[in-house]
């Protein structure tokens, strides 16, 4: 019900603009990867936190202590907070403390991507306030059907608030995509936002109809890109 009046009060924000997507490149696809509807996929964008699901994944595959202590945090934890409240210094300490150091991080996740034939994608830094992060709406269709192969990953996507305890205080921080808590059925999700960016958005959401991936680029701002998100979802065939 929570959810129900959600979407329709996102809604009734958007009706001024009804049925218009600024969004400059989007897609939705199955779980297979088909593009079953789009707009400007091939168009290379920069993509803001999106980022931060490449140096997880990296940092996860290098099989690094999830215990070990990195400053305030455990690398677990700053996971977390990487994909919940994606935390820019989180991000950032992951990759300073990767095996190899900030180079050898920024390298791996270059390396993920080729791997991932994301040929267009390019990263120069890890946290996606770089302009040179780079990728396009049909190279990040692929980057999300990785993502749902990491337990951490599908995680964040359940988690609407956060909790972590340090020493005797407690961290609390929300989802940056709202409709976690809301919508129990979205499996990974991590939005994006810089100027040169605009409002990003990648999911992967069951619906009623079967599993679609959602990647959003260049939408007008942080408050635009989840009502065009739904939009999109609903009409696509």
């Amino acid at each position: 019900m929570r959810f129900l009046t959600f979407i329709a009060l996102a809604l009734a924000l958007f009706s001024a603009h009804a049925e218009k997507i600024t969004a400059t490149s989007w897609l939705v696809a199955d779980d297979q990867g088909k593009v079953l509807s789009q707009e400007n996929i091939d168009e290379v964008h920069a993509i803001g936190s999106i980022t931060k699901l490449f140096t997880v994944m990296i940092v996860l595959d290098a099989g690094q202590r999830l215990d070990e202590q990195i400053g305030k945090f455990t690398r677990e934890q700053l996971i977390q907070l990487a994909l919940v409240k994606s935390d820019n210094s989180a991000a950032d300490s992951l990759c300073d403390h990767y095996n190899g150091g900030r180079d050898a991080c920024v390298k791996a996740m270059n390396t993920k991507a080729q791997d991932l034939y994301m040929k267009n994608t390019r990263f120069v830094e890890p946290t996606g306030l770089s302009i040179f992060d780079v990728s396009t709406a049909t190279e990040l269709v692929n980057l999300v059907i990785a993502a749902e192969k990491y337990p951490l990953i599908v995680e964040a996507a359940h988690t609407s608030t956060a909790k972590i305890k340090v020493k005797k205080k407690w961290f609390i921080f929300h989802n940056t995509n709202p409709l976690i808590g809301y919508k129990q059925n979205i499996i990974v999700s991590k939005t994006g936002y810089i100027r040169a960016s605009g409002g990003c958005l990648v999911m992967m959401v069951d619906t009623e109809i079967g599993r679609r991936i959602l990647v959003l680029l260049g939408s007008k701002n942080t408050h635009t890109r989840i009502p065009e998100a739904e939009i999109i979802i609903k009409n696509a065939d």
